[in-house]
């Protein structure tokens, strides 16, 4: 069987196992714990928490540990602009404007986005009265810096843009819209969760970044968001006052052990992973293409991650298209797993201006740092899929 569902999960890399081990035996300590043990553990989190930073390039006063990337992003979309609400009410005695008024705490996102980010969103609008602009995308699902820079208030708190697609793999111009935010003195906040491993993490220009570890090698569990500590961040899990008082409960020690082991692994095996499993990746988009005749690639065609194809075959069920490729050994997905068991057409390509029939035809393929394999046997594979599907064979 062949798993090509990279972006769902990825396996925890042994390195990273044997690491992360001793932290659920002998040095189980809880860092919060005042002896010798917990100290101990306190050390190991402290390392942790400056590894992680020196991938992110940012200080680690800068690290919140958090259950994973839908855990990071609500913090990052939901604490800044929260933080804004709370810093304006201080300072000019003021509740939360009405949504519609333009003194409201302004949001900037896409329709692209995880759920995480657009749930955050919808809940700040719902409650706190937060207006929240929805940058349009075209048809490859690029955001224009320059919608960006119309779209900018007086008022705005924040602009939460996904580095890298989940659902179709497009990279965005994450220099360009830096730059924006940086001119008109607005916090970016990048999910960068599918970006890890393949792009670059420190030098984006983001004044956050959301990451999972199941991403990249550590087990799901286990996330960080690297947000600069000068910025208003409101905590959305109160407790004990961990991660700074940022996030509580009780740190996942052994998780961040893990991440930070993990994410060193990734980067050092970004450059040479990125260039021969995107060429991996350019000859099987071709032989895909070549081979069904009413394949559509969906995203960027050049500026897109190099371990991502997603593709709609007209005529055909993406969920039927998956059942034919798994009896044929190759496991696979029609789009984002957090939106398993949905039966409605993906929200990313109808934003970029697919129909709802041909969306639910969608398949995508998400390969592994490790693969060395030609995939044209896959694209065959799909080929064959696709036929029997069309055939209703």
């Amino acid at each position: 069987m062949l798993y090509l569902d990279h972006a769902a999960t990825t396996p925890v890399r042994p390195e990273v196992l044997e690491a992360m081990a001793p932290f659920f035996t002998s040095r189980f300590g809880n860092p919060s714990s005042h002896h010798t043990v917990g100290e101990a553990a306190a050390d190991a989190l402290a390392d942790a928490r400056r590894r992680v930073a020196a991938v992110l390039g940012v200080r680690a006063a800068d690290v919140v540990f958090t259950s994973g990337g839908t855990e990071a992003d609500n913090l990052a979309v939901k604490g800044l602009a929260i933080g804004a609400l709370l810093r304006r009410r201080d300072a000019r005695g003021e509740g939360a404007a009405p949504a519609g008024d333009e003194r409201a705490v302004h949001v900037i996102t896409t329709p692209i986005e995880h759920e995480a980010v657009l749930a955050s969103c919808d809940y700040l609008e719902r409650v706190h009265g937060v207006a929240v602009t929805r940058l349009p995308v075209d048809a490859t699902g690029t955001v224009s810096a320059d919608d960006l820079a119309a779209a900018i208030r007086p008022s705005t708190a924040l602009v939460s843009i996904g580095y890298a697609n989940n659902e179709i793999g497009t990279v965005q111009d994450v220099a360009a819209l830096a730059a924006v935010t940086a001119a008109a003195r607005v916090p970016l906040h990048l999910d960068a969760v599918q970006a890890a491993g393949w792009l670059p993490l420190a030098g984006t220009g983001a004044d956050a970044l959301s990451l999972a570890g199941h991403k990249v090698g550590a087990p799901a569990g286990i996330g960080v968001l690297g947000v600069r500590s000068r910025l208003p961040l409101e905590p959305v899990v109160h407790g004990g006052g961990q991660e700074r008082d940022r996030r509580s409960g009780t740190e996942n020690l052994a998780g961040a052990v893990g991440l930070a082991l993990a994410l060193e692994l990734a980067e050092a095996e970004r450059v040479e992973a990125s260039a021969r499993v995107g060429a991996l990746r350019d000859r099987f988009v071709e032989r895909v293409l070549d081979r069904v005749p009413t394949a559509r690639l969906t995203g960027h065609p050049t500026r897109r991650l190099p371990g991502t194809a997603s593709f709609t075959f007209a005529g055909t069920s993406g969920e039927a298209v998956l059942l034919e490729l798994e009896r044929r050994g190759v496991v696979t997905s029609s789009g984002s797993a957090c939106a398993a068991g949905s039966d409605e057409p993906s929200h990313v390509l109808l934003a970029c201006g697919i129909d709802p029939a041909t969306a639910q035809t969608a398949v995508r393929f998400t390969f592994a740092h490790t693969h060395h394999e030609s995939l044209e046997p896959v694209a065959d594979a799909v080929a064959d899929a696709v036929t029997a599907v069309r055939s209703g064979a």
